[in-house]
């Protein structure tokens, strides 16, 4: 919205002495202001708004399989969650105030947003909700393939319509490799749907199931955010140069045209994370619940995908990596040594990921606090990858 007052305004604003408002018509810089608007946001919202849960009784009910684990969460007991509300309205109220609405892909990507935050509130919804309708205990929201349908859905949808806007530029559609200089992948429409699909689609459940400890979700995307905010800024933003040129150009990068504005949409994410982080750290007042993480793994999901580096993403959002793969490696081993042995096996303790390292005797807060710095060395180590590029 700001930019397009900006170019609204800019003649009356320049004949009036003002016109170092066109400072707001740079990307970077208000992709800079966003990080602390989206915070602000948290900040005054939050206790309002945990309040509100607290008196609806919107609240967590931990229930795992393992007693051991039950009696650590015990604790948790009636937190209120649904928090990602919070998380969302501040992306969208910064996205909305910083960012150019005229924007391609500003619009998908707070179409993804809603879209994954209005599912994930589904689910959290029916689990807090279906101890009064069956006079049950179960948390069961949504089945896995009813949520899988729709990511996969949305997935399809913003892959279709990404190529489609970029479809005369073939850059927009390679999958370049970090690391490696000269190597890329050009992508035809059904492989670029596929790869934008299973992206999103990967990112969302990854992050959901990352989110089970005390501040460990809200954290670990702050700084994979941040991260992107900047690959953003470089890929998207032409007036920035390095050895006389523009930066993609000089480290070796395919610039997007509109791309920049996905800084602004990257670092509104990182405020709100931040944000959200101050009431979610560890003894956490809310949690985000699926309606957050949901959220906020397709939005980094797309985001990547717009500025081609989702090979990127799959080395800064290594913690995520991690969690998935952990359930699927400890699920497939579980079902294939019940077929063959007639019992079970686990390789970790529990998964995903975080629980096997409580089930160790690790404290929470350890836990979430070295999860945090594997994720700031991974980012380190990718944003260094660009210069060996």
């Amino acid at each position: 919205m700001l930019p397009y007052l900006i170019d609204l305004l800019y003649p009356w604003l320049k004949a009036h002495g003002l016109g170092a408002f066109r400072v707001f018509q740079s990307a970077p810089f208000r992709a800079m202001l966003s990080i602390p608007l989206a915070f602000i946001l948290c900040m005054l919202f939050g206790p309002r708004f945990i309040n509100w849960l607290v008196r609806q009784k919107i609240g967590d009910n931990p229930n795992f399989d393992e007693a051991t684990l039950n009696e650590m969460m015990a604790s948790k007991k009636n937190t209120p969650t649904m928090g990602g509300v919070l998380i969302i309205a501040s992306i969208v109220g910064s996205v909305v105030l910083l960012a150019d609405l005229r924007n391609f892909y500003v619009l998908m990507a707070l179409v993804c947003t809603l879209y994954l935050g209005g599912l994930g509130g589904i689910d959290d919804w029916l689990k807090l909700t279906k101890q009064r309708r069956v006079g049950n205990k179960d948390r069961q929201g949504l089945r896995s393939i009813e949520k899988l349908i729709f990511q996969l859905g949305l997935g399809v949808l913003l892959g279709i319509f990404t190529y489609l806007h970029g479809k005369n530029v073939p850059a927009n559609h390679t999958l370049y490799f970090p690391f490696f200089k000269d190597l890329g992948l050009p992508l035809g429409m059904t492989a670029f749907v596929v790869l934008s699909t299973l992206v999103l689609t990967g990112t969302s459940n990854a992050v959901n199931l990352t989110d089970g400890l005390d501040g460990l979700a809200a954290g670990t995307m702050a700084i994979v955010s941040f991260t992107f905010f900047i690959l953003a800024v470089i890929v998207g933003t032409e007036t920035i140069e390095i050895r006389d040129q523009p930066a993609a150009s000089g480290l070796l990068l395919a610039h997007v045209t509109g791309a920049e504005e996905m800084a602004v949409v990257a670092a509104a994410l990182a405020g709100a994370c931040m944000g959200f982080l101050w009431f979610n750290c560890f003894p956490a007042k809310v949690f985000m619940g699926d309606t957050g993480s949901l959220a906020l793994g397709g939005l980094i999901g797309y985001i990547s995908i717009v500025i081609r580096q989702e090979l990127m993403l799959f080395l800064v959002g290594g913690v995520f990596v991690m969690e998935a793969m952990s359930v699927l490696v400890q699920v497939s081993y579980f079902k294939y040594t019940r077929k063959r042995f007639g019992a079970g096996r686990r390789i970790f303790l529990m998964s995903p990921l975080h629980h096997h390292f409580q089930k160790k005797g690790w404290p929470e807060a350890k836990v979430v606090v070295r999860f945090w710095l594997i994720t700031a060395m991974l980012a380190a180590m990718a944003l260094a990858t660009v210069k060996l590029r």
